[in-house]
């Protein structure tokens, strides 16, 4: 009997976030640049550049996305959450020019997903990012595909260094694909078998009818 000590939990979709995914509890860790819009007191402690028992107004700091969303309400305003650089007006004209050219692993190995966060905070630019979030994966999808078909049992690191992690999802996915169909036109596939859970219904089953 085949066991695991985890089981992948997939990520949330889009804005939507699912806390069992080891991917998705990295990505709420990512740091966003912040504004205070009111005093912090008592929380002097996590601003080490300042000696002051409190966070001031107008403080720029750095936080976490999952504290940044705990924190951001539309109607009281306690903080506002700036554009990391890499969504901001600049890097958004190269991503509408080619982009194939950027290395989105070091620009932020989530920068589809962060990208997708950021929309939960209000800012008049919320409808160009979509955009070009979507312009970007449309522009790079094939790429990557075409890539994954074409590197059977080569070493794949220089492919995917490049490769934001959603990106490298659908690598993986691809070269899964492209290995099992090479497998199966060679005649290894594997022989196909009852599912577990089907096989333990049927030990239920006779259990069941025996005296």
């Amino acid at each position: 009997m085949d066991s695991q000590s985890y089981l992948p939990v997939q990520p949330g979709v889009g804005m939507e976030e699912n806390f069992l995914s080891l991917d998705d509890i990295l990505l709420s860790h990512e740091r966003l640049p912040v504004r205070t819009e009111c005093t912090f007191p008592r929380l002097g402690f996590l601003e080490k550049s300042s000696d002051s028992p409190d966070i001031p107004e107008g403080t720029k700091m750095e936080l976490p996305l999952w504290l940044s969303k705990g924190l951001y309400e539309r109607k009281r305003r306690v903080l506002s959450v700036e554009l990391p650089k890499v969504y901001r007006e600049g890097w958004r004209t190269v991503f509408t020019a080619d982009p194939n050219v950027v290395d989105l692993h070091k620009m932020g190995p989530y920068y589809y997903g962060l990208g997708s966060q950021m929309l939960h905070f209000e800012s008049p630019e919320n409808p160009d990012i979509a955009q070009t979030l979507l312009q970007t994966f449309v522009g790079r999808f094939r790429r990557t595909m075409d890539s994954s078909q074409n590197a059977y049992n080569e070493d794949t690191s220089s492919l995917v260094e490049r490769l934001d992690f959603l990106e490298k999802s659908l690598f993986r996915a691809g070269q899964s694909g492209l290995n099992g169909f090479q497998s199966w036109e060679k005649g290894l596939a594997s022989t196909l078998t009852a599912s577990s859970l089907v096989l333990n219904y049927r030990k239920r089953k006779i259990t069941d009818v025996q005296p």
